[in-house]
C-alpha cells in the first residue's frame, strides 16, 4: 500500500543510502543504458549485484547474498529497483521483513524527469 509521495528529497544529510538491486545495463562495458545520479540526493549509492544476474533454479544463495547485503537497511533508506523483476521481488520481500514493513523505493517520473520516493507500510490500515 502507497502511504506517501514525496517530490522533496534535498542533499543526503543524515548518511541515508540508496540500494540499487542490480547495475545498470551496459555498466560492465562502462556504458550504462541510464543516469541514476539523480538518486543521489536520497543518499549514498549501494549496488548490491552485478548486471547479469538471475534467479534460475535454486533462489537460495541469492536470497542469503541479498539479506546479508541488506542487513543494515533502515526505512530511512531507499530501493532503486532495477534489473530482473523477480530479484526486485525477492529483495523487497527481504527489506519489508528486516524493517516490519516499512521501507522506500523511488519512482522515476518521466515527465518531470526525476526520482519520487515512495514510503510503502504494509501493515497500515
Amino acid at each position: 500500500m502507497f502511504s506517501s509521495m514525496n517530490k522533496v528529497g534535498g542533499n543526503n544529510t543524515n548518511n541515508s543510502k540508496v540500494y540499487l538491486i542490480q547495475e545498470i545495463p551496459g555498466t560492465s562495458q562502462g556504458m550504462p543504458k541510464y543516469n541514476i545520479m539523480g538518486a543521489k540526493r536520497y543518499g549514498d549509492l549501494v549496488t548490491l549485484l552485478p548486471e547479469h544476474s538471475q534467479i534460475i533454479l535454486s533462489p537460495g544463495p541469492l536470497i542469503v547474498k541479498l539479506r546479508t547485503l541488506l542487513k543494515n537497511i533502515t526505512p530511512d533508506d531507499h530501493l532503486l529497483l532495477t534489473g530482473d523483476p523477480a530479484i526486485i521481488g525477492v529483495a523487497c520481500s527481504i527489506v519489508s521483513d528486516i524493517t516490519g514493513g516499512k521501507y522506500k523505493f523511488l519512482k522515476w517520473d518521466r515527465q518531470e524527469k526525476m526520482y519520487y520516493s515512495i514510503e510503502i507500510n504494509l501493515h497500515q490500515k
